[in-house]
């Protein structure tokens, strides 16, 4: 499996593997428009704009199969440190299982490194059980409270 940065060609399979879960489809995001609007574009582009921004793929036979994002935090706790945040983490649901997600979080986690980063951060809703449990197999522990307050309109 071959992982790269997004480009525009590959927003569209990169929304596919992000509508293509419960909880997306749950929040009323578990569709591909037709048409992909200009707010979906603009946050692409911002993303491809911002160094410390990385729309990430993973590419197999091909295919776009898995994806998340990385955004590189600088922060004056940890003596100066920088951290790595990962969202938005999916596997292509047909090959689930199969270790893809795990080597994807690898290469992540050796990104980090490669900038720099003293720590990998995550969240993960509550109800995705699962996914605790496959983001502890890979060293990652829960360690704060998340909260989140909606400004949508």
């Amino acid at each position: 499996m071959e992982f790269r940065i997004a480009t525009r060609d590959d927003v569209p399979a990169v929304l596919a593997l992000l509508a293509d879960d419960d909880l997306s489809r749950e929040r009323g995001f578990g569709e591909v428009p037709a048409e992909i609007g200009p707010g979906i574009w603009a946050a692409f582009a911002a993303i491809e704009a911002d160094p410390n921004n990385e729309l990430i793929v993973a590419v197999r036979d091909g295919a776009v199969v898995g994806t998340c994002q990385l955004t590189y935090l600088p922060g004056l706790s940890r003596g100066g440190a920088w951290r790595m945040q990962v969202e938005a983490v999916r596997i292509h649901a047909a090959l689930r299982g199969q270790g893809l997600g795990a080597q994807m979080m690898r290469w992540t986690i050796e990104r980090a490194r490669e900038r720099g980063c003293r720590m990998v951060q995550l969240t993960s809703d509550k109800v995705r059980v699962d996914a605790h449990r496959f983001y502890a197999q890979l060293g990652f522990a829960l360690s704060h409270e998340g909260m989140k307050l909606n400004l949508e309109r």
